[in-house]
């Protein structure tokens, strides 16, 4: 999506460890006209696979699926990173690693909420790793549900996540794929 490449040049900025700060549209303000672009994009990958609903994990991966939501009419499903008092004890779960955070987290997902019956596209803000999407593919698993995909808005290629899931034969559909950045310059795989 070169819209989306365009806007990581002129307000990402690249920090150490290899985060890309992306605050200003993404992760701490939302520009919601350009989250509405990426929900478009999403819902034009998918058009015609029969998705059921979209999942992904709290809290920066929330806003692109639901833009995606609201331009597919699909319910946004979320794994919550964290069981609270509210949540049944009736969940799926898996245990993910947060590159950006450098933490574990148990994710769940009320058992309600997916069933087998469910054709499942995957939505997070950042792939690097892929440890969140493939706790979320673990979720969907145990339901018995299917994915028919995963989509990130931005995919730091360069730290093998999305490579790797489709090595496994996951359909990964990044809006934008960054095979290299630095504090000078950020090179997108084409």
């Amino acid at each position: 999506m070169l819209s989306l490449e365009q806007k990581i040049v002129r307000e990402g900025t690249v920090l150490e460890g290899d985060v890309l700060k992306v605050g200003s549209f993404l992760n701490q303000q939302l520009d919601v006209d350009f989250l509405m672009e990426m929900g478009n994009e999403i819902a034009r990958i998918y058009s015609g696979d029969n998705v059921t609903k979209l999942l992904t994990v709290e809290s920066s991966g929330i806003a692109v699926a639901v833009a995606a939501g609201a331009i597919m009419h699909l319910p946004v499903v979320f794994a919550k990173k964290n069981k609270s008092s509210n949540i049944s004890s009736d969940v799926y779960s898996a245990n993910v690693h947060s590159y950006t955070h450098n933490k574990d987290y148990d994710i769940v997902v009320a058992k309600d909420y997916i069933n087998a019956d469910d054709k499942i596209v995957i939505i997070d803000d950042f792939l690097a790793n892929g440890k969140a999407l493939e706790g979320l593919i673990e979720i969907v698993g145990q339901a018995g549900a299917t994915v028919i995909g995963c989509t990130c808005a931005i995919e730091k290629g360069f730290q093998g996540g999305g490579d790797r899931l489709r090595a496994q034969g996951i359909r990964v559909e990044s809006l934008a794929v960054i095979d290299k950045m630095s504090p000078d310059s950020i090179e997108f795989r084409k």
